[in-house]
């Protein structure tokens, strides 16, 4: 929703020794010079975007005090009502359009306004998938209207629910004061957003390619409601790869979790072979199979052998157990290994959120976790479900009861 502001550095600068970890320089250095001559398509800030979020005209409706009006309703025997909204500061910009805070005349309510120009050239999912989406940890939808200007320029208008914090802002403020963000926020935060996958992949079928601490937000202290930067980019889209899963946002959620604990971007590379160097400065290099499964037409090219970099060192801490398997299980570079998003929020990383006793570091309790709807539970073995829903919130669960 914001645009980043990400930090930069080439490949063996000093990012290496600020994640805690240094390879062989000799073997990075060659590694760098040597990726540079495949080419690689660096596509981050083109062709992504190009598909389903075009450019849109500066300034058009969003400045402060214009007023947006439109008609609701008229459907279903409901009568239209016309609504007003006043504009009052643009809240995000980017290649998808622009983002503005606004208000309702008639209601007081404060939302959300995503405002994107039509371009013919390019087709446009985004209202369709809206539409389909209905979940507690995704931001939603309230209603949706078209606009023209002077030019007979054509803009799509979103009002969407006002959530006023992202995940960056949160993380960056832990920075400043130099603390790590508490492991129970972690929790909370990787678990929502896998629940927000797991949805979106099982019941819509459709892939998020763009997860990141910006496009997170915060309700409250601890409420996730789920809306590729470079630095979260699955290995295979950096390989080129056209056909692509959903595992390549189960890799991109590894990469927030892994942001989190640390600190800072686990993964920060300027360009399509710099984020590849650093990858392979954490997890090894990929053996030939692994290549293959990213993309098949790399398999021939040379890498340096380049060892796993212990997790305790990369985090330079001791993290429990369940938190590395559960990294580990992310980072795979075959996509088909990676777990699901599924199978990740029923990891036992997560079982201190499904303890009745587990409270916020303020004595709060924790937000609403296993209010799932049916949809979300359909086709998922009992055993699993049993699981996913601890014994002391399956009353109150309307699947669970009618189930029990």
């Amino acid at each position: 929703m914001a645009s980043a502001s990400l930090g930069n550095g080439g490949v063996g600068s000093s990012r290496s020794v600020k994640n805690g970890f240094k390879s062989s320089s000799s073997s990075v250095d060659w590694l760098g010079r040597e990726m540079h001559e495949m080419r690689l398509r660096d596509k981050v800030d083109h062709d992504d975007d190009r598909d389903s979020e075009p450019d849109i005209i500066d300034g058009v409706g969003a400045e402060a005090g214009h007023v947006i009006g439109t008609t609701v309703g008229g459907r279903n025997g409901q009568s239209r009502q016309s609504i007003n909204y006043i504009a009052e500061h643009v809240v995000g910009t980017g290649s998808f359009g622009t983002v503005f805070q606004a208000k309702c005349r008639e209601t007081g309510e404060i939302v959300a306004i995503k405002k994107v120009l039509q371009d013919k050239r390019y087709k446009n999912r985004e209202l369709q998938i809206m539409q389909m989406l209905d979940h507690p940890n995704i931001v939603g939808l309230k209603h949706s209207f078209f606009s023209t200007t002077d030019k007979e320029e054509l803009y799509l208008n979103l009002v969407l629910e006002y959530v006023p914090e992202t995940l960056n802002r949160i993380a960056r403020n832990y920075n400043r004061v130099n603390q790590r963000m508490p492991l129970i926020y972690v929790k909370l935060y990787t678990y929502q957003i896998c629940r927000a996958l797991a949805y979106m992949h099982n019941c819509i079928g459709i892939c998020h390619r763009d997860i990141k601490p910006q496009n997170l937000l915060v309700k409250g202290e601890a409420n996730v409601s789920y809306i590729c930067s470079r630095y979260y980019r699955a290995p295979e889209l950096i390989f080129g790869a056209t056909e692509y899963t959903t595992a390549i946002d189960i890799w991109s959620t590894g990469c927030v979790m892994a942001e989190l604990l640390l600190g800072q971007p686990l993964f920060p590379g300027e360009s399509g072979v710099d984020q590849l160097v650093e990858i392979i400065k954490v997890l090894g290099t990929p053996t030939r199979e692994e290549i293959k499964c990213m993309n098949p037409n790399y398999t021939e090219f040379k890498f340096p052998q380049i060892k796993p970099h212990p997790w305790h060192k990369v985090f330079q801490k001791r993290l429990p157990p369940e938190a590395v398997d559960l990294l580990c299980r992310f980072f795979q570079y075959s996509p088909n290994l990676r777990c699901t998003a599924l199978e990740a929020y029923i990891h036992p990383f997560f079982d201190e959120l499904r303890d009745p006793s587990t409270r916020l570091p303020n004595g709060r309790p924790l937000p609403p976790l296993f209010n799932f709807k049916p949809q979300e539970l359909s086709g998922i073995p009992t055993d699993m479900v049993n699981k996913l829903i601890p014994e002391h919130a399956r009353k109150h669960n309307l699947f669970m009861a009618l189930h029990s």
